[in-house]
């Protein structure tokens, strides 16, 4: 009962604490919404290209034909080689990789290494297309010819480590 009074005590305090610094409230919540919408307006012509890429690659069969490529060069670096379309659609959508990782984790069990693995995954790695678009979009950088290497290769530190994670402590 008291954890349901914690997001309106919090808005209460944070409106109060407001009012006595002499902040007009709804002014700065205006001011912040519009700062927002302006924010959505770049970044969205950057978002609507990923997601329709990470509908195209599912749809056409290419990650099951990558998965079945890599197969040994995963096998090698401890990586259940059935994960391959989650770090495909990994970097591009959260949601199409949440939705590959929902879809291994019903054909493999969740409690199976590849189920496991799936959702260490998608907990130790991000959208890094969108990060960056977002991050650098919202900044007003455009050269990203550094950001996203490093980016993409946090990525993969963190595929790795969320596969040897996971053998380790489950079995």
């Amino acid at each position: 009962m008291i954890w349901q009074l914690v997001t309106p005590l919090l808005i209460l305090g944070v409106v109060l604490f407001a009012l006595l610094r002499g902040v007009e409230v709804f002014d700065a919540l205006i001011a912040g919404a519009r700062d927002g919408l302006n924010v959505l307006l770049r970044i969205v012509p950057a978002l609507v290209p990923l997601l329709a890429a990470v509908t195209m690659l599912r749809a056409s069969g290419f990650l099951n034909a990558f998965s079945e490529l890599c197969r040994p060069a995963f096998q090698w670096l401890g990586i259940p080689p059935e994960c391959a379309p989650l770090l495909v659609v990994r970097p591009f959508s959260g949601s199409g990789a949440l939705a590959v990782g929902i879809d291994l984790m019903q054909t493999h069990g969740v409690d199976s290494l590849v189920g496991r693995t799936a959702a260490v995954m998608l907990g130790s790695t991000e959208t890094t297309f969108y990060a960056v678009s977002v991050i650098c979009g919202a900044a007003g950088v455009g050269r990203t010819r550094y950001i996203i290497p490093a980016a993409l290769l946090a990525d993969f530190a963190g595929y790795i480590s969320a596969s040897m994670a996971v053998r380790w402590l489950f079995t």
